[in-house]
């Protein structure tokens, strides 16, 4: 997975409604008392990239060193839907959904490409 940002572009706030997400059989968005915990939590991913959300407000995405290393600094806001938005200091923006699918945790893009969580 070159490059890869966890979060993915959200026009507006909330822009994917949760039953428009591509969900699978088995997954289930995060609880309100899943995302209320968000802030102070990173997620590590499969290719060695790292989400951290600070109790601030603040983003940061960290590349791996094979997917050329180098932080992408941004805010992040949970949208109605549910989904993760984050505004990113350079402009874009993404917004995705954390499901738990079983025993693991996953990050859905709206346009469906799905990330593991170590």
């Amino acid at each position: 997975m070159k490059r890869i940002m966890p979060l993915i572009l959200c026009l507006f706030a909330g822009s994917a409604l949760a039953g428009e997400w591509p969900l699978k059989p088995g997954d289930a968005p995060f609880a309100q008392e899943e995302l209320e915990a968000l802030p102070g939590q990173s997620f590590r991913f499969y290719d060695g990239g790292e989400s951290l959300y600070g109790s601030d407000g603040a983003y940061s995405y960290t590349y791996s060193v094979e997917n050329g290393g180098g932080t992408a600094w941004g805010t992040y806001r949970i949208a109605g839907d549910g989904s993760i938005c984050v505004d990113f200091t350079n402009g874009f923006g993404r917004c995705d959904l954390f499901v738990r699918n079983g025993r693991r945790v996953i990050l859905i893009t709206e346009k469906g490409e799905r990330f593991p969580v170590r």
